[in-house]
């Protein structure tokens, strides 16, 4: 657990005059844009392995759920021979052969500078395996930028709010100090379980409406209306 002391620490100046102490992310479509490159590598796997061809729609509609969990829900009959193949070559689509491009949004690196300067400490809450994660932690420089990160195969497929609770745990925080920024209803939802506010964000894989539907004290396009929300509300 990390103390009080530590916490000021991470932050870079005493965070006592910010309502939230933590903004908890979820990783893709949230912060990176790889929307495109899931439905693409969930496609190539499918075709792969013979499944049921399904629309890019109904496959964005499972993102942010852990991949075994996406598997079953997008083709409820597959087998455990065949979800094992499908991890498999979507993964290694998605990490090494996959040519849709994927970056941070727009304003990224500014966006994560100005918060740390105002005493946010910034997590992650994802659906990603933790070796996904990591790999992308690496090839994009920012692993020093989060405190603390949490993936679905180390804790619970969202929206089960357990990674937001081992989050809040291992800060010594509590659910109102902390603020989830998701593009799907499965971060929402999480949140919403344990009274924890959230932010929808509206460039992702679920639509506005979903957003709204799941408890969204706002909505926001982009990470540049995202930064003036926190400064202006927590």
């Amino acid at each position: 657990m990390i103390s009080d002391v530590d916490l000021k620490q991470v932050s870079g100046k005493n965070m006592s005059e910010n309502k939230y102490k933590v903004i908890i992310f979820d990783w893709d479509g949230t912060l990176v844009d790889s929307t495109a490159r899931i439905v693409d590598s969930m496609q190539i796997a499918a075709a792969s392995v013979e499944m049921p061809t399904l629309t890019d729609h109904a496959i964005k509609q499972i993102i942010g759920l852990g991949l075994p969990e996406a598997l079953r829900k997008l083709w409820p009959n597959i087998t455990a021979t065949e979800l094992e193949l499908m991890r498999t070559h979507y993964s290694a689509n998605f990490s090494f052969h996959s040519d849709v491009h994927v970056d941070f949004f727009p304003s990224a690196h500014d966006f994560f500078d100005e918060l740390q300067s105002l005493g946010y400490i910034l997590a992650v809450a994802t659906g990603k395996s933790r070796k996904g994660l990591d790999e992308m932690l690496d090839s994009m420089a920012v692993r020093d930028v989060f405190t603390i990160t949490r993936c679905a195969d180390e804790t619970t497929s969202k929206p089960d709010p357990h990674m937001l609770n081992e989050i809040l745990t291992e800060l010594n925080l509590t659910s109102e100090q902390a603020l989830m920024v998701g593009d799907t209803s499965f971060d929402l939802d999480m949140a919403k379980a344990i009274n924890m506010d959230s932010v929808g964000m509206t460039h992702g894989a679920h639509e506005s409406e979903i957003l709204v539907a799941s408890g969204a004290k706002t909505l926001c396009h982009d990470l540049n209306d995202l930064l003036e929300w926190i400064k202006t509300n927590g």
